[in-house]
Parts: C-alpha cells; sequence; structure tokens
C-alpha cells in the first residue's frame, strides 16, 4: 500500500479516536486537530521514503502529541504545561476516545445545533460544506458555527472524557442524536459524489454499541443499537451489482444477514424489559417488524402503523406512516394524510417521492412523474438520484 492510501485509509478508520486520544491528553480539540494535520502532513512527507509503519495510526498520534508539545513551549504561557505533559509517554488510541470526544461534543455549553454540527466534523470527519448541505444553510455559516464552538467548550474547560455516571443523562439525548446522524450520513450519503459511507455507518454502529454497553440500564442506548443492528443487517442487499439502488420491498431477503437480525431482535426485547419505551425503541421495533416479515407484501402493516402512532408526532413520521396506511386502508387514504403535510415538507424529497408511489398505485401516472421530478430536484444523493430517474425513465412511454 503506497503512503497515500495508507493515510487516507487510517483517517478513514482511526480519524476519530486519533482526535479524541490528543483531544483528551491535551484539553483542548483545537490543538488536538491542528497537531493531528500536521502529523498527516509529515507522514505524507516520510512515508514515501521511510515506508508505511506497522502501526499507522500510533505514528500519526505519537507524531501530533511531539508537535503538540513543540507549539506549547512556543508559547509563553504554555511552559508549566508543557512540562507536566512531557512527563507522560505519548497518548495510545483506546475504544473509549471516540465515546469520549461525542459526549465532549455534546456538553450542555454548547446550544443543540452546534452540538451536532461539532460532532459531525469532529467525530464523523465531515468538512463544513458537508454538514451545511445537511442542515441546509451556507457552508460560511456552517463554517463560523463550528469555530464557535470549540472556542466555546476551551473557554468552559470542558473535559474530552466519558462523563460521571450522575452526568450521562443529561448529555444523552443529544449524543444519541449525533450517533444516529453519523449512521444515517453513512447509510446514504446526504452530500458528496458517494452513495454511501461505510466506514461512517460502520463508525455510528460501534458507538451505538459502546453508549449500550456503558448504560446497560438505558433501554434507550439498547434501542438505538438495535436499530443501527437492524440496518445493518440489511447493508448487502442496498446496492445491486451495478451499484444501483434497491428499496426495501425489492431487496433480495436471502441476503440480509439473519444472525444479526436475530441478535438485534434479541437486543431490543432486554430492552423492552426494562418497561420505559422510547423512540430508539419504537423506531428498532418498526425495523424488527420489516426485518422478520418473509416478505414485502406479508410485511404486519397493522404493527407498524400501530407502533407509528406511538412515536413522537412529527412531519417525518407521519409521512413514513402514511405509508403503513396505504397497505392498511389502501393508497387514497394514504394520499390524503401526505397531502395534509403539504406545508411542512414541500421542501421534502422523500414527500414528493412518497407521493409519486401513491400516485401510480392510484393509476395516476402525469400526476406521479410531476411528483417523482420534484423529488429529483430536491435529492443530492447519486444512488437516489439514478433511482428516481429510473422511475421516471419507467413512466415515459417507449
Amino acid at each position: 500500500m503506497d503512503a497515500r492510501a495508507a493515510v487516507d485509509e487510517t483517517w478513514r478508520s482511526d480519524a476519530a479516536g486519533m482526535l479524541g486520544v490528543l483531544a483528551r491528553r491535551l484539553g483542548d480539540l483545537d490543538r488536538a486537530e491542528e497537531a493531528l494535520q500536521e502529523a498527516v502532513t509529515e507522514a505524507l512527507r516520510r512515508w514515501p521514503s521511510d515506508g508505511v509503519p506497522d502501526n499507522p495510526a500510533g505514528w500519526l498520534v505519537t507524531t501530533a502529541w511531539r508537535k503538540a508539545l513543540d507549539a506549547i513551549k512556543r508559547e509563553a504561557t504554555g511552559r508549566e504545561k508543557v512540562a507536566a505533559l512531557a512527563r507522560t509517554p505519548p497518548p495510545a488510541p483506546a475504544d473509549d476516545d471516540r465515546l469520549a470526544l461525542v459526549f465532549a461534543c455534546c456538553h450542555p455549553a454548547l446550544p443543540e445545533p452546534a452540538r451536532m454540527a461539532l460532532t459531525l466534523n469532529a467525530v464523523a470527519g465531515l468538512p463544513a460544506d458537508a454538514i451545511a448541505a445537511a442542515f441546509l444553510l451556507p457552508r460560511a455559516t456552517m463554517a463560523q458555527r463550528l469555530v464557535r464552538a470549540k472556542k466555546n467548550l476551551k473557554a468552559s474547560r470542558v473535559r474530552v472524557e466519558v462523563p460521571p455516571a450522575e452526568e450521562l443523562a443529561s448529555r444523552l439525548t443529544a449524543v444519541l442524536t449525533v450517533v444516529y446522524l453519523i449512521y444515517n450520513e453513512g447509510y446514504l450519503a446526504a452530500s458528496g459524489d458517494v452513495a454511501e459511507r461505510r466506514d461512517l455507518a460502520r463508525e455510528g454502529l460501534d458507538l451505538a454499541r459502546q453508549l449500550a454497553a456503558l448504560m446497560p440500564r438505558e433501554p434507550e442506548t439498547a434501542g438505538l443499537a438495535a436499530l443501527l443492528e437492524l440496518h445493518e443487517a440489511r447493508s448487502a442487499a442496498r446496492f445491486d451489482a451495478d451499484g444501483r439502488l434497491v428499496l426495501l420491498e425489492d431487496q433480495d431477503r436471502t441476503r440480509w444477514d439473519a444472525v444479526l437480525i436475530r441478535a438485534a431482535v434479541a437486543r431490543l426485547a432486554r430492552a423492552a424489559a426494562l418497561d420505559r419505551p422510547g423512540p430508539y425503541q419504537l423506531q428498532a421495533a418498526i425495523a424488527a417488524q420489516h426485518a422478520l416479515a418473509p416478505s414485502w407484501t406479508a410485511t404486519n402493516w397493522p404493527a407498524i402503523r400501530g407502533l407509528y402512532d406511538l412515536l413522537p408526532p412529527s412531519p417525518v413520521a407521519t409521512l413514513s406512516r402514511a405509508v403503513a396506511t396505504s397497505f392498511v386502508d389502501g393508497p387514497a387514504a394514504a394520499l390524503g394524510e401526505v397531502d395534509a403535510l403539504a406545508e411542512r415538507l414541500s421542501g421534502y424529497r422523500l414527500w414528493h417521492a412518497t407521493r409519486a408511489d401513491l400516485l401510480l398505485r392510484l393509476d395516476r401516472p402525469a400526476e406521479a412523474a410531476d411528483a417523482l421530478h420534484r423529488a429529483l430536484a430536491l435529492a443530492t444523493n447519486p444512488a437516489e438520484r439514478d433511482l428516481l430517474n429510473r422511475r421516471l425513465a419507467n413512466l415515459s412511454p417507449p
């Protein structure tokens, strides 16, 4: 493997852990990021001639650590600090460093939008423009938000660590949200020229499992882990041999990971036994209904609609519920539910795509084509755009 490929692979797999351990030891996320970037630059300079080290992540962390100490030495106020830091060996990444970084980014000192943006940037490695696209904001606005968030963490002296047990609950909602966002960005990328990012999906799943292990008596951590495991169990069937997106109804269920499905369902059952239902458990229960159904037509749609009724009300949940309604009460009833969401979801691609499907089932192809065109105008993922174009082509006369 050449140096550039080795750096890229190490960054994809270990960036969050490397940044987490450096920020934890330095107490400064900004400084940790800067030092790690300098280490990457040095790796690109040295590895082509010296060879890729046996432990690339360890090499990068050690180099970044030394560069951070050098930077502190150059600061008049840093001499005492560097003396203390220099007495400790270079840090080594550990599994909980990534989780520690998530908890730091989700500190209550930051407003909620800043927590999510900073976590996606620091933990998932998404650049400001990708996060801006996900939040429908200008890139400059998002870049300023990220800078302010890092300054706030430093000013508030937030430590990069998994907080003590008594502080976990106050950050849990934000942490669960951002871990889900990380997984979703990997599951179906919101920006860029790739359809999915398996590295991010694995990162999100791993973080969810770590959370479940950290808080075994918290059913929502288990609910999120089960939900992501159920999604992950279908990953092999989501794209065909040509890289085209395959909808759930058309997937080859023999390619689903039955072992992972059973493990996720068992995890969800243990969470349900704690008798404190929450939105992630309910979403996992919906995913389990799909995963356990022998076919699309044999899916228990009344049960799925009943589970949606238990979720906190939101336009997107109501849209998903309407899909279940279409198989319980028919597409006409479902279209009425979907059209009632027009004011709130007319800028959402899946609202238009769902309408298109219902209109096709009602034999209204011209209106369906219009809805597909509107969905296409809003879609950014290349696989989604390809799927919408294929559906439009199927509507065109031969």
